[in-house]
C-alpha cells in the first residue's frame, strides 16, 4: 500500500513537473530537493521535501547550526527561499529583503530597503506580516504592506520593475506571496476589515505591466466569469450571479480579500485560490431587501481560473451569507488521492470554518466535507446530496447564527472563533503516507455584531469577539493532526497549548515538522505524530518549516517571532481583551512563554 501512496503522489509531482504550460524555471527549481524555491515546495502546495537524510530514527539528534537576526520584531510568517547557494527571505514590515550565501557562511550578498510610508501600519488589521518572497528566471518578487509589487534581481539585488497593486489610503494593504505561472506574476489584496473589494491581478513578470484583473464581487466582466462557461456545483453560474446575491451596491465594499497561498496544476491550466469574508462582520447590515440571508457570492469561495486571461473554470462557495468572518482563503492543496474507492485529481482545503474539503479539481464538486475539528458547532454537515437544493451547502445550527439573534446580542459559544479550526497557516500532504498534516486551532468564541458605517480607510467591522479554548479540552488552544482525506477523518491528534500557527513540513524520511506559538520546534512521527525532537527558538513561531540541502547536508529551518492574529497582542503590545479583533484575551497566556522577537534558527544533525 504504501508503494502504491508513493507512486501516485510520484506521477503527480511528475505531471505538475513536466508540463510545457508551467514556469520552466520555477518547475526546474522546485524538482531539485536541494532547494527550497517556492513557499509552498512546489505548485502543488504539499510543502514536502524528497530529502530523506534526517529520519525518525535520528531526528531527536538535531542541533542548532545557525541563525540569523532579522533586524526587525512583529510577526514573522512565510519562510526563506533556497536556491542554489543562495538563501532569500523577507522580514515583515518595512519589509527588508535579504539574499544570504550559504556557501560562505551565510555571508549577506545584498540587502534591499524598500521605501514605505509608516502610516500603512495603521490599517494593516491583523499585524505586519508577509508570508513570503516568490522566484522565478533569476528575479525575486516581494508584495510590500503599502502593496507594491517588486521585480528584484535575485544575484544583484537590483531593483527591476515596482508597481501599485492597491492604495493603503482605501484600506488596501499587502501580505500575501504572488504565484508566478508562466509569464506572470498573480497577486491578491488584504484589507477585508476595511471594506476591501477583492480581487486577483496577473502582472507581467518582465515589465510590471498589469495584464488582467479578477474581482471577487460585482459584474460578470469585472469578475472575469462566463456566465454560460464558469461552472459552480455541476450547473453554470448564470449572468449576475454575484449582483443578484448582494443588495444593492454593498458588493463595491464587500470584501472578498484574496491574502492566502495559491497553487497551479500545469496539466489543468489552472490556477486555485481563496476570497475572504464579506464585509461588514455584521451579518444584519448584509441581509437582502426582504430581511433575509443572501449568499454574497463570491465572497467565501475557492476559485479555479486560468491563468492567461484569468476567466474562472470555477467556483464553490464554501459559507454562503457568512456570520462569523470565516475566511475561505486557506490554501488549497493538489493531490491524487483514493476517494471513495476511486483515484481522483483533488483540491483539498481546510476552511476556517472546521470544515475539511476535498473537491474535484477540475470541476469544483466537493467529494467530501467534515469536520476535523469535533467541537464545530454552527453547522452539523456539508449537504453533498447532488439532488438536494441544498447541495454544497452548510446545514447550520440556529442557536449559533448570529444573524438570528440579530445586532446587540451576544451570541455564545460559537466554534470555531472567526481565526477558524485553522487560518493561513499551510498544511502538508506527504507523498509518502498520502496523508494531510494540519496545523489547527481549538478556539471558540462569542461574537456581538454592532451596528457600523463604511468610511474608506476605516475599519468596518461591526461585531465585539472573545475567544476561548474549545469546551471539551479547556486546557489547549491547538492541535497538530494526521487527516485522510479520501475518507474525511483524523488518523491521530496531537494536542497543543496554544494554537499552531506555523506551516507545517513533511519529508521522506517520516517527519512532519511544525512550530507552536510558544516558540517550539517540534518533530514528530508522520505514521504515529509521536513527538521525536524539540526545540525552544528565541520566540513564538508562526513561520513555516523549510527545508534544503547544502554541502552534502540537509538543513530544516523556521523563523521565529511572535504575532500574526493569534500573537498580535504580544506583537502590537494591546491589552483589551476585546482588541486584536477578539484575540488579544484569547492569547493572554502566550505572554508567560514568549516575547517579541525576529530571527531564523536553522538545524541539522551533528
Amino acid at each position: 500500500m504504501r508503494g502504491k501512496i508513493l507512486a501516485a503522489g510520484l506521477a503527480l509531482s511528475a505531471s505538475l513537473g513536466s508540463s510545457a504550460w508551467a514556469n520552466e524555471s520555477v518547475i526546474k527549481a522546485t524538482s531539485d530537493p536541494n532547494n527550497w524555491a517556492t513557499q509552498n515546495g512546489d505548485y502543488a502546495g504539499h510543502r514536502y521535501s524528497k530529502l530523506n537524510q534526517i529520519t525518525t530514527e535520528n531526528v531527536g539528534q538535531l542541533q542548532v547550526a545557525w541563525t540569523f537576526s532579522t533586524g526587525v520584531l512583529r510577526g514573522h510568517e512565510g519562510s526563506p527561499l533556497v536556491v542554489g547557494n543562495e538563501m532569500y527571505m523577507v522580514t515583515p514590515f518595512p519589509n527588508v529583503v535579504y539574499a544570504l550565501n550559504l556557501a560562505d557562511e551565510q555571508k549577506i550578498v545584498w540587502k534591499y530597503v524598500p521605501k514605505q510610508d509608516p502610516s500603512v501600519i495603521s490599517v494593516m488589521c491583523c499585524d505586519t506580516v508577509t508570508r513570503g518572497l516568490q522566484y522565478a528566471d533569476g528575479k525575486i518578487f516581494m508584495y510590500q504592506a503599502d502593496t507594491t509589487l517588486v521585480a528584484l534581481d535575485a544575484k544583484t539585488g537590483k531593483e527591476l520593475w515596482k508597481v501599485a497593486n492597491g492604495d493603503p489610503k482605501m484600506g488596501e494593504t499587502g501580505t500575501s506571496a504572488p504565484l508566478i505561472v508562466k509569464d506572470k506574476v498573480l497577486v491578491g489584496i488584504s484589507g477585508g476589515e476595511y471594506g476591501v473589494r477583492g480581487s486577483l491581478t496577473a502582472y507581467d513578470e518582465n515589465t510590471g505591466k498589469k495584464v488582467w484583473r479578477a474581482y471577487s464581487t460585482g459584474p460578470d466582466a469585472e469578475m472575469l466569469i462566463d456566465p454560460e462557461k464558469t461552472m459552480s456545483l455541476g450547473k453554470p453560474v448564470g449572468k449576475d450571479s454575484s449582483l443578484k446575491t448582494w443588495s444593492g451596491d454593498q458588493w463595491k465594499i464587500g470584501g472578498g480579500t484574496t491574502w492566502g497561498y495559491m497553487a497551479y496544476d500545469p496539466d489543468l491550466n489552472l490556477v486555485y485560490y481563496g476570497t475572504g469574508n464579506p464585509g461588514t462582520w455584521n451579518p444584519v447590515q448584509r441581509a437582502g431587501k426582504d430581511g433575509k440571508p443572501i449568499d454574497l457570492k463570491w465572497s467565501m469561495t475557492h476559485f479555479a481560473r486560468d491563468p492567461d486571461t484569468g476567466m474562472a473554470k470555477w467556483a464553490y462557495q464554501m459559507t454562503p451569507f457568512d456570520e462569523w468572518d470565516y475566511d475561505g482563503i486557506n490554501e488549497p492543496i493538489l493531490a491524487d488521492i483514493d476517494v471513495k474507492g476511486e483515484k481522483r485529481k483533488v483540491e483539498v482545503h481546510f476552511d476556517r470554518n472546521g470544515f475539511a474539503y476535498t473537491l474535484d479539481r477540475a470541476t469544483g464538486e466537493p467529494l467530501v466535507a467534515e469536520k476535523y475539528d469535533p467541537v464545530v458547532n454552527w453547522a452539523t454537515s456539508i449537504n453533498l446530496d447532488k439532488s438536494s437544493p441544498d447541495y454544497g451547502r452548510p446545514v447550520r445550527v440556529k442557536k449559533y447564527s448570529t444573524f438570528a439573534h440579530g445586532t446587540d446580542f451576544d451570541t455564545k459559544g460559537i466554534c470555531p472563533a472567526a481565526l477558524g479550526s485553522k487560518d493561513e497557516q499551510p498544511a502538508s500532504y506527504s507523498e509518502l503516507t498520502g496523508l494531510f498534516y494540519v496545523p489547527a486551532n481549538h478556539v471558540c468564541m462569542d461574537y456581538e455584531p454592532f451596528k457600523v458605517s463604511y468610511a474608506a480607510g476605516q475599519p468596518f467591522v461591526g461585531a465585539t469577539l472573545s475567544m476561548f479554548p474549545g469546551p471539551d479540552k479547556p486546557e489547549r488552544m491547538g492541535t497538530f493532526l494526521a487527516w485522510d482525506a479520501g475518507k474525511g477523518k483524523i488518523v491521530w491528534s496531537k494536542p497543543e497549548q496554544f494554537s499552531v500557527w506555523s506551516g507545517a513540513l513533511t519529508t521522506a524520511g517520516g517527519v512532519a515538522f511544525y512550530g507552536t506559538l510558544e516558540g517550539y520546534f517540534k518533530a514528530v512521527d508522520q505514521k504515529t505524530g509521536k513527538e521525536l525532537y524539540k526545540f525552544k527558538t528565541p520566540s513564538g513561531v508562526i513561520g513555516n518549516v523549510f527545508t534544503y540541502m547544502q554541502g552534502g547536508k540537509q538543513y530544516v529551518g523556521v523563523l521565529s517571532g511572535i504575532g500574526g492574529w493569534a500573537g498580535i497582542g504580544l506583537a502590537a503590545g494591546l491589552t483589551n481583551p476585546n482588541d486584536g479583533l477578539g484575540a488579544v484575551g484569547g492569547y493572554s497566556g502566550l505572554a508567560s512563554y514568549s516575547n517579541l522577537g525576529g530571527s531564523l534558527t536553522v538545524f541539522a544533525l551533528p
